[in-house]
């Protein structure tokens, strides 16, 4: 076994080089489709402004796509040039209203802890679970203040709004020690303040208001919901510290949602997650191949978009049976 995994991930590694010409390309291919549809809403909007608020659905998928390339420039992946993806990270925050060097330190912790269960983050409501163990362990109010937020209907719909909007906003979690990643959510907003407000000195506070906002609740949502089901689906892993093993939550916890193709061009490839995860520097545009590579040396099981529509609802580990359960699967004896 060590052996195969071995050659598992030296045939991922083989693809963790940054391709200049493709990198490029892939940011016309991301920045200009949103910013045309960006533009055809405000053109738009004057006369029809249902049919703009319509467009903010493929603008808001299109979005997705120009987050996964500043994802990438977190992981230092997307170019060979630390500077280059310092710089297209920093372009991409603006209009993804999320500060760059600080969301990428934040999410580099996830990458430390994923799928651990000595090892969670206790307020991701979207990466990490209690046991059922655990929950039956809570009284009956702790248990409904606990399911609450993660309720689909607010996890995935009204939270994620809030958060790109308004949480990102404030370092409310960030160290005080992290001077970098405080400056980055300040200089971000600094940047949106003075994006948008020459927005609304050209045209208006009200069609900025009624275009944008609709992006970012699309975008958000979409967005929320893929990194929600990268580890919360029906045939993932979690195991206790001794027996986590980076190479099984990486091909077993982390999913790969078999989406058809043009999705997966949307969002950036974000689906093959596992991938992802075994090599954090393999860039976006290259996770396909790579899995590919591999699919002769391991079979990982895919999660089908149906089973990804299912994934908010999954909630808590059950270490007795090995799976993810739903909340209602669950009677406390004091409930």
């Amino acid at each position: 076994m060590d052996t195969l995994i071995g050659d598992i991930r030296r045939t991922v590694a083989s693809f963790a080089r940054p391709d200049l010409r493709k990198g490029i390309l892939q940011l016309f291919t991301s920045f200009g489709p949103f910013l045309a549809a960006c533009a055809a809403m405000y053109l738009v909007y004057p006369i029809a402004p249902l049919l703009s608020l319509a467009l903010a659905v493929p603008t808001g998928a299109l979005l997705v796509r120009v987050f996964i390339v500043q994802h990438d420039c977190g992981h230092s992946s997307f170019f060979a040039s630390n500077w280059a993806n310092v710089v297209v990270g920093r372009v991409c925050s603006v209009v993804t209203l999320t500060p760059f060097a600080n969301w990428a330190r934040q999410h580099s912790m996830h990458h430390g802890n994923w799928n651990n269960l000595d090892r969670r983050a206790g307020s991701d409501l979207y990466s990490a679970c209690l046991t059922v163990r655990e929950y039956e362990a809570m009284t009956p109010w702790k248990r409904w203040l606990y399911r609450l937020p993660r309720h689909p209907l607010i996890a995935n719909l009204i939270l994620p709004p809030l958060v790109f909007v308004v949480l990102y906003r404030l370092p409310f979690d960030t160290p005080r020690t992290w001077k970098r990643e405080w400056r980055s959510v300040w200089l971000t907003n600094a940047a949106i303040l003075a994006i948008f407000g020459a927005l609304v000195l050209a045209v208006g506070w009200r069609q900025v208001l009624l275009i944008h906002l609709p992006i970012m609740v699309v975008a958000s949502i979409l967005g929320v919901w893929l990194f929600s089901l990268q580890h919360r689906f029906e045939s993932t892993y979690w195991a206790r510290r001794a027996d986590w093993s980076p190479f099984e939550a990486a091909m077993r916890g982390s999913s790969w949602f078999a989406l058809p193709r043009v999705l997966h061009w949307l969002t950036g490839n974000i689906g093959f997650h596992h991938i992802h995860h075994l090599n954090t520097r393999v860039p976006n545009y290259r996770l396909s191949s790579a899995h590919e590579a591999i699919r002769p040396l391991y079979r990982v099981q895919p999660l089908s978009l149906m089973g990804g529509l299912r994934a908010p609802w999954l909630t808590l580990w059950d270490e007795a049976t090995g799976r993810l359960v739903r909340f209602r699967d669950v009677r406390p004896q004091s409930a």
